[in-house]
């Protein structure tokens, strides 16, 4: 197993080696297989205290922290803002703080606004995980859809990645930047100029990505298409003409997913608008491997908490 220098925090990839991820992923590996066992469960973190913090609603990241954190025997607590003291006005820190009284090891933590896991890893003694922060880092979305794509094609390094959809907008986009990149893939970024922003801003921060804005064009020789939720927000604040405009130029439709090699990987980080961004034909597609990224995410998720937990 690939070592690597022991860290406190998981905000985002950005300061993540290539060998902490690739020794992260192998980790995975181990425990996928743990997943497999007929009792899924290992003592690896017992008597170790995790505390899912949510302040956004959630399905994936949030069930999948609490089985990570089970199937290694750690205590979970599930926080929610709704019902807590943070309704009566207590900030995050004070909130961090508590938390850290009663005796948390662990924080995940999901938060509307960028940079709200920064604001905690400052207050807490023992490790914070960033479950979403709001447009800012998903890291650990951007590792399961890197263990996915190696299991799936065996390498990363070289692989053609299409990114498509609400870039501006995406957290799983970022995090992704810097995951593929970081272990060698090619990125193409393709969305509508009102949803990618300034191309010079991911061309800056990401000198080899491309930026494309037509989809058929992007698709060619792709080994993985990623498509991302349309906010349909984003079409009454004007950024779109329609949905069906949105579909005919963007969408992963019928008559592209025939066009797609048979290799080539359909993925979506959820939750989908099927029939907007990804027809329902694509989610079932052979090729797709939508709902192998949410079991690899708990995989994934065991790894960290288990790397973090030292």
């Amino acid at each position: 197993m690939t070592s690597a220098p022991a860290r406190r925090h998981a905000i985002d990839l950005d300061d993540f080696s290539g060998d902490e991820i690739e020794a992260l992923l192998e980790t995975a590996e181990s425990m996928k297989e743990v997943l497999a066992r007929e009792i899924k469960q290992v003592p690896a973190l017992r008597g170790r205290n995790v505390v899912n913090m949510f302040y956004e609603e959630s399905t994936r990241t949030r069930i999948s922290f609490e089985l990570a954190a089970r199937a290694l025997s750690a205590n979970i607590v599930n926080f929610t803002a709704r019902g807590s003291s943070v309704e009566k006005g207590e900030s995050l820190v004070d909130t961090v703080r508590t938390l850290q009284a009663l005796g948390a090891d662990i924080v995940v933590m999901r938060h509307s606004q960028a940079g709200a896991p920064y604001l905690a890893a400052q207050h807490f003694r023992g490790s914070v995980i960033n479950a979403g922060d709001g447009r800012h880092a998903h890291p650990t979305q951007a590792l399961l859809d890197l263990f996915t794509i190696r299991e799936r094609l065996g390498q990363v390094r070289g692989v053609q990645v299409v990114i498509v959809g609400d870039i501006v907008h995406s957290r799983v986009a970022r995090s992704n930047l810097w995951g593929l990149t970081r272990m060698g893939a090619h990125v193409t970024l393709c969305a509508p100029p009102t949803l990618l922003g300034p191309a010079a801003y991911w061309t800056a921060t990401w000198p080899e990505v491309r930026v494309c804005h037509r989809f058929d064009e992007a698709l060619a020789g792709a080994d993985v298409v990623m498509a991302l939720r349309l906010q349909k927000e984003r079409q009454q604040a004007g950024l779109l003409p329609s949905l069906r405009e949105y579909t005919r130029r963007y969408g992963l439709t019928p008559e592209r997913l025939e066009r797609l090699g048979e290799r080539t990987l359909i993925m979506h980080p959820g939750p989908m608008n099927e029939g907007v961004e990804i027809a329902p034909e694509a989610v079932v597609a052979p090729n797709a491997v939508i709902e192998a990224q949410v079991t690899n995410g708990v995989a994934v998720r065991m790894a960290l908490l288990y790397r973090l937990a030292g």
